[in-house]
Order: C-alpha cells, then structure tokens, then sequence
C-alpha cells in the first residue's frame, strides 16, 4: 500500500495540473527565445539537455535529500541547514525567488493532499522554503522513496520548460514532449546519482549549475519589471 501512495504522489506532484505554481515560470525559456537563442524543437532540445544537468540536477539532489530527512526525522535545525545550502547552490536572485514562489504554491496544494508534521518543521524553520524541499517533504509523506523526490524535481525541470517553449513558440507540442523524453536515460542517472548522497551533510551535496541560466533570470527580471511578460520567470 505504502508503495502505490508514494508512486501516486510521485505522479501528482510531477503532473502539470498540480497547482504549484510551476506553469507561471519558463525556467529560462522566455528569455532565451526574446534573444533569439531558442527558436525551434532543435534548439530545444540542446537547451533542456543543458536544464536537465545545471538545474534539475542540483533540484534533484535536494529533493532526494529532503525526503530522506523526512523519513528519518531530523531537527528544526537541519531544515534551515538544507534550506541555505540549496540557497548558495543558486546564484542568481531571480532564480532564488523563483524557487520559493513556486515552493509557497506546493506547500499550499500538498499540504492539502499529504498533511505530515514535517510540513510544518520545516515552515517553522523556513517560512518560505525553497520548491525542491517541500517537494521532497511531500513526497515522503506519502510514501515515496528520495530517488522518487529526485525523478520528479528532475522531470519537472524540463516539463515546465518544454511546455513554455510549446507557448511561446508554437512549437509543435509531439516535438517538445519527446524532447523531453529523449533525457529519459539521463534524468534516471540523475535520479540515482542524488539517492546515492540523500543523507551525506548538506554542504557536502553537489553543486552543478548553470552560468547562463542564471544570466537568463535575472535579464529577464529585469525586462519583466520593464513591459508585460507571459511568464514570471
């Protein structure tokens, strides 16, 4: 039993209709097709490979290691502890704020669907906490295991972005959802690789990135506070 919750709340959680906020943001997307940078599936293809390694991976590992806190249980302290970790593994302050926006909107929709005592740890701690921890609350609330948290903070580093590409672009939407898939092979690695380091010290978790994301946030903070954007981030 415990096994079918967690793989349904690995699938809510991952499903676009999840009301998390994640639709309002394009993860770089907007941006990048404003410069000209994204125009086609082709380019697409490239840029999520690219979202995948620099921001679903760190989102991943954080997920994992969320869930695998949760499980456990730990003290108040170590909410803060993951909470500011996460927090130097992202440079950019558009991206910072990005992530606990879209962290307010999940602890507001699975707080409904998977009430647990560590929800509110970790928002005694961290009032607005970062959207791969409360994903990786969430999730093992319900019974999912870290490499579960990870596949979904994974897949939802892309799915967001492809769909925005959809929006924007007129991308024809077979051709971005198997973008997607093609990192099918590559999103399990990435999944597998964060389960590994689920409980090591949370300054000692990786910290890939991504420059050039991080460049992209914050010009299109800039610009979104200059003229009407579609997207948030």
């Amino acid at each position: 039993m415990v096994l079918v919750r967690g793989g349904l709340a690995v699938l809510a959680l991952a499903d676009a209709r999840f009301p998390g906020g994640g639709h309002v943001h394009s993860g770089g997307v907007e941006e990048a097709a404003a410069r000209g940078l994204l125009t086609d599936a082709e380019q697409l293809r490239g840029f999520l490979r690219g979202r995948l390694v620099g921001a679903g991976a760190p989102q991943a590992v954080f997920a994992a290691a969320s869930a695998h806190a949760t499980a456990r249980g730990v003290a108040r302290e170590h909410w803060r502890v993951l909470d500011v970790e996460f927090d130097a593994r992202t440079p950019s302050p558009a991206q910072r704020a990005a992530s606990r926006a879209q962290g307010r909107g999940m602890l507001r929709a699975g707080g409904a669907a998977w009430p647990a005592p560590a929800l509110a740890e970790l928002t005694a701690a961290v009032p607005r906490p970062h959207q791969p921890i409360v994903l990786g609350v969430l999730a093992a609330a319900a019974g999912a295991a870290p490499r579960d948290a990870a596949l979904s903070a994974g897949y939802l580093a892309l799915s967001g972005a492809a769909s925005a590409a959809v929006r924007l672009l007129g991308l024809d939407p077979f051709a971005a959802n198997a973008a997607v898939a093609e990192l099918g092979t590559e999103l399990d690695r990435i999944a597998d690789e964060a389960a590994a380091v689920a409980g090591d010290d949370p300054a000692a978790l990786p910290a890939p990135g991504s420059p050039a994301l991080d460049l992209l946030a914050e010009a299109h903070d800039r610009h979104h506070q200059e003229e009407v954007r579609l997207f948030a981030s």
